[in-house]
């Protein structure tokens, strides 16, 4: 293990954070806030830190999978311990644990929270806690990879370990700049959504929030009321539909730039993501201008938003959909475990994965139909390798085994089954809110700290695509050369 190359990656890596606090410092600096001081500590901190460990004399210089995995794994824990250091030092939140978990819920796109009053924090801490879904939407390392000419070809394993979804493809030949395409992509379409919020009536400020919170899945908002504050329906209309955008495979987005329109609407994951969405919402629509509404385009524009908000992971609200029907309430807990697709910002299972399930039962029913018969599995035109199958499959047992041991072990905080299940698969699945005892009007404030560290823990899990994590916890992994 090249020890030496790890630590100097991370120590580039604070030195990336405390770079991304120096925004959130001038907007307390210009409006003169109590948070100022607090940022100014806060960065120090961390550029001294990430300039020591920058300063390590290294011998090899070369990544390997075991040290790509090491680097993002421990690289997302710092970045959450010092990422917290604003809420904690402000005073906004005043225990340190509450803090890590708000940061890591940040970093990690989950948008769970333990803050009761949202709109008494700071504009320069509000401004930190959805700028950290912004950095962690595409990856805190993977502007490492597009920044740093020392990770070199090692940069892939750490490109891999980060990515979301069972294949990490270069869009082309050269790591480096894939990452710089993907957050090319990525700004673009930042910047798009800003203008129109702007439009739409948001301030400046509100509009940069938003915008941090719907491209990286996360759902941080400025009000109580998360997206429902605005009373707006053409603010409910594009959020949902960059929401949208943000849970599809961001190198669609440069194949769509290089004129591959076939190959994008032929993409199978894309065809079944979007025909989930249609279908959940038409269900919902209808289901809830029987029951509820009695408005078709109000009953729409909810089930539009909500169903969006997710299936991408993303946690804002317009209505508190507690109070919808046991029909509507249990598709939106069926979308907590499907998810965006693979290379989007969004979190849980992945669209790919499903796909790939749906059809490896159609193959083994196929099977008993003929056996004889060799059907092989394609994404497209492209045959799956059965290495990829065996990934997939493993990787949905392991997900459903943490799920239903982590919410035994949640159920001793005496929350009742729902709020047990959803409070785990909110947090593995990177969503935020769930139902119950973390329903959409609740907050995660009253779990003891034990089970606010395990839920991080559950969230950096779900967004390091389990194996990434769990790797390091054996001690086989220390030991052979991979």
């Amino acid at each position: 293990m090249n020890y030496k190359m790890i630590f100097k990656v991370l120590g580039y890596l604070l030195l990336i954070i405390a770079f991304g606090m120096i925004a959130p410092l001038i907007i307390s600096a210009a409006n003169n806030q109590n948070d100022l001081i607090p940022f100014a500590i806060s960065i120090s901190l961390t550029t001294l830190t990430g300039f020591i460990l920058t300063k390590i004399p290294i011998t090899k210089k070369k990544i390997k999978a075991k040290e790509g995995l090491a680097i993002v794994t421990f690289g997302w824990i710092f970045a959450s311990l010092f990422g917290a250091l604003p809420f904690y030092l402000s005073g906004s939140i005043p225990s340190y644990v509450d803090a890590f978990f708000e940061t890591v819920s940040g970093f990690t796109t989950t948008g769970a929270t333990i803050i009761t009053d949202i709109e008494i924090l700071p504009m320069g801490i509000l401004f930190w806690r959805s700028f950290t879904h912004w950095i962690g939407g595409m990856g805190i390392l993977v502007v490492a990879v597009a920044i740093l000419p020392m990770m070199g070809a090692g940069g892939f394993h750490v490109f891999k370990a980060e990515s979301p979804g069972p294949i990490a493809d270069k869009i082309v030949p050269r790591i480096k700049d894939t990452a710089k395409i993907l957050y090319v992509s990525y700004i673009i379409i930042s910047l798009a959504e800003f203008i129109l919020l702007l439009l739409g009536g948001m301030s400046p400020f509100e509009s940069a929030v938003h915008t941090f919170g719907t491209l990286g899945t996360g759902g941080f908002s400025t009000r109580n009321s998360s997206i429902g504050a605005f009373n707006s329906s053409y603010i409910f209309i594009v959020i949902s539909i960059f929401m949208i955008m943000s849970g599809a495979n961001f190198s669609l987005y440069y194949d769509l730039y290089k004129g591959k329109w076939r190959d994008v609407i032929k993409n199978s994951e894309l065809k079944l993501y979007l025909s989930i969405i249609s279908i959940s919402v038409i269900a919902i629509t209808l289901n809830m201008n029987t029951h509820l509404y009695h408005n078709l385009f109000e009953s729409f524009k909810h089930s539009l938003f909500q169903v969006s908000s997710i299936i991408t992971t993303t946690g804002y609200t317009t209505f508190d959909y507690e109070q919808w029907t046991t029909f509507s309430k249990g598709i939106l807990f069926m979308l907590m475990f499907v998810g965006g697709s693979a290379g989007s910002t969004g979190g849980s299972i992945k669209v790919i994965r499903i796909l790939a399930l749906i059809k490896l039962i159609k193959r083994e029913l196929t099977k008993i139909l003929h056996p004889r018969a060799i059907v092989s599995v394609k994404f497209g035109d492209k045959p799956v390798s059965e290495g990829t199958l065996l990934n997939i499959s493993s990787f949905f047992m392991l997900y459903m085994m943490i799920f239903i041991l982590g919410s035994i072990v949640i159920s001793l905080e005496g929350i009742g089954f729902m709020g047990a299940t959803s409070a785990v698969a909110a947090t593995l699945g990177n969503i935020g809110p769930g139902f119950g005892f973390v329903g959409p009007t609740h907050t995660y404030a009253d779990f003891s700290a034990f089970s606010k560290l395990l839920l991080s823990f559950f969230m950096l899990l779900g967004r390091l695509e389990l194996f990434t994590v769990i790797a390091l916890l054996t001690p086989k992994f220390w030991r052979t050369e991979l």
